[in-house]
């Protein structure tokens, strides 16, 4: 697995393993660009009732990317309630960006919201206004 420039993977206090940044990233800037392969929402579906761990992301609806199968190390961002990172969907690329300056050493995190997960899946983020569980809704 080739990493995206800026980001190490390695284990995480929020859970499994995490990415790290490697470099600053400055609030507003790109952070690097969700990678996998791209496949039907009904085989992430499929997929996702197989496994316990999920690397997969939606693109649009139709599509998402399973990040376990060609990714660049973004498929370990964990979730957090109170996320230093954001995604945003543009023509069919899903690119991260920081919520606010993030320093080389610090976890990157975003808010999953809502997630091929249970709605009964526990958060373990440890933030202060931790909603305690991944989803959102």
């Amino acid at each position: 697995m080739k990493l995206a420039h800026g980001l190490s993977i390695r284990k995480s206090p929020i859970n499994g393993k995490g990415c790290f940044a490697t470099v600053h990233f400055r609030r507003g800037k790109k952070i690097a660009e969700y990678a996998g392969e791209r496949i039907p929402d009904l085989e992430a579906r499929r997929r996702a009732r197989k496994r316990r761990i999920l690397r997969i992301c939606d693109i649009d609806g139709r599509w998402s990317l399973d990040g376990s199968r060609g990714g660049n190390g973004t498929h370990y961002i964990n979730h957090s309630c109170e996320p230093n990172s954001y995604l945003k969907t543009i023509h069919g690329h899903i690119l991260f960006f920081a919520l606010r300056d993030i320093r080389p050493g610090e976890e990157i995190t975003i808010d999953y919201e809502n997630t091929l997960h249970p709605d009964s899946k526990r958060c373990l983020c440890g933030a202060i206004t931790c909603r305690g569980k991944i989803n959102k809704h």
